[in-house]
């Protein structure tokens, strides 16, 4: 049974063809292919600790009232996933054949709070029970006329059509409240063997949304236990259809893909994408440093230190020009883009060991100190230097003791201000941060007389 919803896209109720938005239902209903499915979708029934934990008194009471109404709801998504693989869920989504004017309407009733109602055109409603506690809630649905990026949603109350709109088969069982697990496409039995397959024709699931390239490598990471054990016709999609990825906005596909560099086997699936061809799609240039990322990811590793995700890109890229272009496409924050910047401006070639070189660079920061220390830090850790970033962690960078307020008092020309303080920073720094404001202030004289013999502008640079 399908429920349309209220507002409807002009285009789609008047198509090019003419047909009216129920005769697209009808026609999506008859052309969708069924893949192979479990008669009777309950493969189990969950009894154990990390199942009964989800129970608090507010969940209590939305499970009542769903009952009472006769209506079904069931915890989906990847929290079952992360259920059945013994891992507490940090988050709990629901699915119900309830619309979403019947939840609201079940919800005034009950005099339950509801919040964000930007979900609803959706299917979802989110209930605060106990002012405590947060429940989001969605119709059942099926999408039509993906695009790629965006469908547009028809409510159902059949389950397994549900199931079938989702994309692997590890995200789309049910889990109702009494412990019922229902699995219409082997999901279940994908999940034992750690593998991540589509619902369905994988290019059809690709088509729908072409992030899902990504959604396929990040979930790779959180459920395989090996680093090349892909799925043969998964792989295949996506090279056939990589191309997709221009249409998808930047901000979605870093946010899968930071997930991905922070997950397991970073390196091999960063690898895997490459060559599926994701590069040009995404912001990267053609010729990469894949040694260079390789080779740091591989030491950082065995040491079992993290960078930050930025900085595996970073370490992959040769050129600043080559990370603005790629800022451009992901619309990295401004933090990532200036880390990442850095990194190219600094890793190659490698200066002395010597700490000072790096407390000269903070020294002289025109920004803000505590991001440059940051940088420094994971520049450290790209070089491999882990000792040095432990160490240059724990500096505390003192106040340099004069302004240019008070060297207005020794100085006439207040163009070389700034020339002077550059320089008595040196002199600052290489007393180790002890000399004291009366002795750098009697360095004044001699260096303004060095910039009077010489051109201002030289030491400007």
């Amino acid at each position: 049974m399908l429920i349309i919803p209220s507002r409807i896209n002009y285009f789609i109720s008047h198509c090019l063809l003419k047909r009216t938005y129920q005769d697209w239902v009808n026609l999506k209903m008859k052309t969708t292919y069924i893949p192979p499915c479990r008669d009777n979708p309950v493969v189990t029934k969950l009894d154990d600790p990390i199942f009964h934990s989800l129970f608090t008194p507010e969940l209590k009471i939305l499970t009542e009232l769903f009952k009472k109404q006769n209506y079904e709801i069931r915890v989906v998504g990847g929290a079952v996933r992360d259920i059945l693989m013994g891992r507490a869920p940090n988050d709990l989504d629901f699915a119900t054949d309830a619309t979403p004017d019947e939840m609201k309407d079940m919800f005034e009733k009950e005099q339950i709070k509801m919040i964000n109602n930007k979900g609803e055109k959706h299917g979802t409603v989110t209930a605060r029970i106990n002012d405590t506690e947060n429940f989001e809630v969605t119709t059942l649905r099926i999408d039509m006329m993906p695009d790629g990026r965006h469908s547009h949603v028809v409510f159902t109350k059949d389950w397994k059509l549900d199931s079938l709109r989702r994309d692997f088969t590890v995200n789309s069982m049910f889990l109702d409240l009494e412990g019922n697990l229902y699995d219409y496409f082997f999901g279940f039995e994908d999940l034992q063997k750690r593998q991540i397959v589509f619902v369905g024709d994988p290019v059809v699931r690709i088509n729908e949304d072409y992030l899902r390239i990504f959604r396929y490598f990040r979930f790779y990471g959180r459920i395989s236990e090996q680093p090349d054990a892909y799925n043969e016709a998964a792989i295949a999609a996506i090279k056939a259809n990589v191309q997709g990825l221009e249409i998808i906005s930047g901000e979605r596909i870093w946010s899968e893909w930071t997930k991905i560099l922070s997950g397991n086997y970073a390196k091999e699936l960063t690898l895997k994408m490459l060559e599926c061809g994701i590069a040009k799609y995404i912001g990267l240039p053609e010729n990469l440093n894949i040694k260079r990322f390789e080779t740091v990811y591989d030491a950082c590793k065995k040491e079992n230190i993290s960078l930050n995700t930025i900085s595996y890109v970073a370490l992959m890229l040769k050129e600043e020009d080559e990370m603005l272009n790629l800022h451009k496409r992901l619309k990295l924050s401004a933090f990532e883009r200036d880390l990442a910047l850095f990194l190219i401006r600094y890793v190659e070639p490698r200066p002395s060991e010597d700490l000072k070189f790096y407390k000269r660079l903070l020294v002289h920061w025109k920004g803000n100190t505590n991001n440059c220390k940051a940088f420094i830090c994971e520049l450290l850790k790209c070089k491999q230097l882990f000792d040095l970033a432990a160490e240059f962690e724990k500096f505390t960078l003192p106040r340099f003791p004069i302004n240019g307020h008070e060297l207005k008092k020794e100085i006439k020309k207040g163009k070389v201000i700034g020339v002077v303080i550059k320089k008595l920073k040196d002199i600052w720094l290489d007393s180790n941060f002890e000399i004291n404001i009366e002795k750098l202030l009697q360095e004044v004289p001699r260096i303004v007389s060095e910039i009077e013999d010489n051109d201002v502008n030289k030491y400007k640079k």
